[in-house]
């Protein structure tokens, strides 16, 4: 038996369970959608040996990323924390009410995250350790509500965790991305990568990386349909799994 990569795919979902709090109709949800989902990601990155955990469910309905306490969560500023009121225009899409709240964390953000921490016990259990990649797309320019605004985006990029990724690597991200000819930020303009609350800065053995691949690469934008080179950026990315996984 091999170490299995853990592939969390976030973003990729357009299903909105239920519509309970929705102050607007379904095509400006869709819309929302259009703009925000990591399209095709879970199909990007497919992990065919490796293991999966894919939040069902569309980041307009709850994002799976996000801390659960406002106090933390630097987007709910914006009214984007884990449960979305506003949408990328600084409009009311939702109300959210204590109990609203209650009822999506309970039934779908803490069954995602339970899975994830159970797919990174069982690599631990069996291997001593355990490797995370984070998978998402971004937008070739920079949203309304980005902190980052800077429109010379890179090709991809990476994430990092100070406690979490080793800088290995980071080392072996570099230098695959400088060999295959595209742009790497670090960090920017996203930064940061998943790793279970009970896992923390408490288990270096559990490790995180965040690939985000530039949407301009593989969809044409703003219709997000795949563009020609969709197969080209898979086979990319797959190679990139490939070269992380080969450090485990």
């Amino acid at each position: 038996m091999k170490n299995k990569i853990i592939l969390h795919i976030p973003h990729s979902s357009t299903n909105i369970p239920f519509k309970e709090g929705y102050v607007v109709d379904s095509a400006s949800l869709d819309k929302e959608i259009l703009k925000l989902t990591d399209w095709y990601t879970d199909d990007l990155f497919y992990p065919k040996e490796d293991e999966m955990i894919k939040a069902e469910f569309s980041r307009i309905f709850c994002d799976a990323e996000r801390f659960t306490d406002d106090a933390q969560e630097v987007m709910a500023q914006f009214g984007m924390g884990v449960l979305y009121e506003k949408n990328d225009n600084d409009e009311t899409i939702r109300n959210v009410t204590p109990e609203l709240k209650e009822k999506v964390l309970t039934e779908y953000y803490w069954k995602h995250h339970e899975k994830l921490s159970k797919a990174v016990k069982k690599q631990l259990d069996l291997f001593g350790k355990a490797l995370i990649i984070d998978c998402h797309s971004y937008p070739s320019t920079p949203l309304i509500r980005d902190l980052d605004k800077n429109s010379d985006r890179p090709d991809f990029n990476i994430g990092t965790d100070a406690f979490h990724t080793p800088q290995k690597l980071v080392d072996l991200s570099v230098s695959f991305f400088k060999n295959a000819g595209y742009s790497l930020g670090i960090d920017w303009p996203y930064k940061g990568s998943i790793v279970p609350l009970e896992y923390y800065n408490k288990n270096k053995n559990v490790q995180t990386i965040m690939l985000e691949i530039n949407r301009g690469l593989y969809l044409n934008e703003p219709t997000n349909e795949k563009s020609e080179r969709y197969l080209e950026i898979k086979e990319i990315t797959s190679e990139f799994m490939k070269t992380i996984k080969s450090s485990l």
